[in-house]
């Protein structure tokens, strides 16, 4: 039987992954991706929340695809790409919360609400103070700074993880700041 488009079209998922296989024709795939590329959007959309984000996520998933296809043994195709898909999504989250976390931004953040000076060329030594001087923080204090600016966290997300009402985490931030500028004013005097 020769293969044309409408044939190919009527292959089933296994049969599309062996010629894809056989061939290392990426045609045979991208027919298998695409049918399917509008619930796997769907799950890229749900992770990421971007519309350009989620395009370009189903653009990588279909490259991992294309690579993982040919050693991988996939009997059931759908839940094979949904959990690619997934996992592609979620290391890209990770990716950018693992950017996002930076202990210099959080210290220029405290700095600036604690009128403290930061000097951009001793920022190992001065996160180095920060954390020390998180550590002299009551423990309230300490818990409510760190999911704040270490953590960034909302006032409410702090609220409903240590379970202080909202006022006493405002008050416990303020108060935690005005006492981390006291420790880091005292540790720049040391110096």
């Amino acid at each position: 039987m020769r293969l044309n488009q409408q044939n190919i079209a009527k292959l089933s998922d296994d049969e599309l992954i062996i010629l894809y296989k056989n061939s290392g024709e990426p045609y045979y795939a991208g027919i298998l991706f695409q049918r399917f590329t509008p619930h796997l959007a769907v799950v890229t959309y749900k992770y990421l929340k971007k519309q350009a984000d989620a395009e370009d996520a189903l653009m990588e998933v279909f490259e991992i695809i294309l690579k993982d296809l040919k050693t991988h043994q996939v009997g059931n195709f759908r839940a094979w790409a949904y959990s690619v898909t997934k996992h592609h999504c979620l290391k890209k989250i990770r990716a950018v919360n693992d950017k996002k976390f930076k202990p210099e931004s959080a210290l220029k953040q405290i700095a600036d609400e604690t009128n403290y000076d930061f000097d951009p060329y001793l920022l190992d030594n001065q996160i180095e103070e920060l954390r020390k001087a998180i550590t002299n923080l009551g423990p309230e204090q300490r818990i409510c700074i760190d999911l704040f600016y270490l953590q960034e966290k909302s006032y409410k997300e702090v609220s409903d993880i240590t379970g202080y009402p909202l006022n006493e985490v405002k008050s416990y931030l303020q108060n935690g700041k005005r006492n981390l500028k006291g420790f880091l004013t005292q540790s720049l005097h040391e110096r």
